[in-house]
């Protein structure tokens, strides 16, 4: 009885792993055309505020600035938000301020007890920004190209949307660990480019993404989670963007690249401050993130306990069958949204990522879900 209630479980939890890959991401994958404005006229007349929350980031800040303001449109500002640091930012930053007219600056001294850190700084941010069009990226982030201000704000300017959501990709080097970076942020923007493709956006990152100032402020700032160690991206536009007033990005021109963590405990500290903000999504958002993390456990679980009790060739032939065939379709889908949104594909190894990634995902989101103390530096 258990064995035959064990295979139930397997099949349905494979149904709901090929729906989510076949038709939630294979939409994105392979059905998707992100040329919804070419051909359109871009006069570029709206100006725009790049907003940057910066706490001790000296040596990326040398690096970002001059990439910044070589941007190809016509009325833009670089407002750096210098949040308590104490290695010579305010110095690299009123000498920069002489060389780039773009460049503003805004220092924090303190925050207030019942505010985080970056969302103090942010919010300060855009308070001060002259435009409405609110662009945001980090300070270890670079745009691939000199079109990201004109692509990432398009959704604004043409298609009267408030929010744009971005890709932000990671760079890649040597090492298990850059491997697991690469697998883990590729499959976050399946998920929340997917869901948005299907009128249901649940989250965007701030590595790249852009709104308006007045809808912001309409929305009083970051309200309801002022206290929330992260969620200053994924949480607002989880509680804020719908199908009618958000839209997507997808040009890999458009992408920012941040620098990846290269240790161990730098990267799950970081993770788990960003799982820390899931637990504060809408219910409707966990439950399509849910459904198919936990179908995931489930389908391995499951496989592993009827390959230990499975002695005939057609019963594992069928198990190991069904693992092969997820593994090929979920390579086919991550290769293709990978080359819509970076402009390359090819990533092969992501079918031997999907047994780890499970661990890791179950081990580090349950301990950031459950964590009270989370801090951003």
């Amino acid at each position: 009885m258990l064995l035959e209630i064990v295979w139930v479980v397997f099949f349905a939890s494979a149904a709901i792993q090929l729906i989510y890959l076949l038709f939630i991401y294979g939409r994105l994958a392979f059905f998707h055309h992100p040329s919804k404005f070419l051909g359109l006229e871009d006069e570029m007349k709206e100006g725009v505020s790049i907003v940057i929350a910066s706490r001790n980031e000296l040596r990326n800040l040398k690096n970002l600035l001059p990439i910044l303001v070589t941007q190809d449109y016509p009325q833009y500002e670089i407002v750096i938000v210098n949040d308590r640091s104490t290695d010579g930012t305010k110095s690299l930053l009123r000498k920069m301020m002489n060389i780039y007219p773009q460049l503003r600056t805004v220092t924090i001294q303190f925050t207030p007890s019942h505010v985080t850190g970056k969302k103090y700084a942010l919010t300060l941010g855009i308070k001060v920004a002259k435009y409405d069009i609110i662009l945001l990226t980090d300070a270890d982030c670079r745009p691939v190209s000199n079109k990201w201000i004109r692509l990432m704000t398009q959704p604004l300017r043409l298609g009267k949307k408030q929010i744009a959501l971005g890709h932000g990709a990671y760079d890649r080097h040597a090492g298990l660990l850059n491997r697991l970076i690469q697998y883990e942020t590729l499959f976050t923007a399946v998920n929340y480019f997917s869901f948005a493709l299907w009128k249901s956006p649940i989250m965007g990152v701030g590595r790249n993404l852009a709104y308006r100032k007045s809808f912001f402020m309409g929305k009083k700032a970051f309200r309801g989670f002022w206290k929330v160690n992260g969620g200053d991206d994924d949480l607002f536009v989880n509680q804020h963007a719908h199908h009618k007033n958000t839209s997507l990005v997808i040009n890999p021109q458009s992408i920012t690249v941040s620098q990846s963590k290269l240790i161990w405990n730098d990267f799950f500290l970081q993770k788990t401050r960003h799982y820390h903000a899931g637990r504060f999504y809408k219910v409707g958002s966990k439950l399509k993130l849910g459904i198919y993390t936990f179908s995931h456990l489930v389908f391995w679980f499951a496989c592993i306990f009827l390959l230990s009790l499975s002695a005939e060739r057609e019963p594992i032939a069928i198990i190991l069958g069904l693992v092969v065939l997820r593994a090929l379709i979920q390579t086919a889908v991550f290769n293709a949204v990978k080359n819509k949104l970076e402009g390359v594909g090819k990533v092969y190894w992501t079918m031997f990522f999907d047994l780890p990634y499970l661990v890791y995902f179950w081990v580090v989101g349950t301990k950031g879900y459950l964590s009270k103390k989370i801090k951003w530096k």
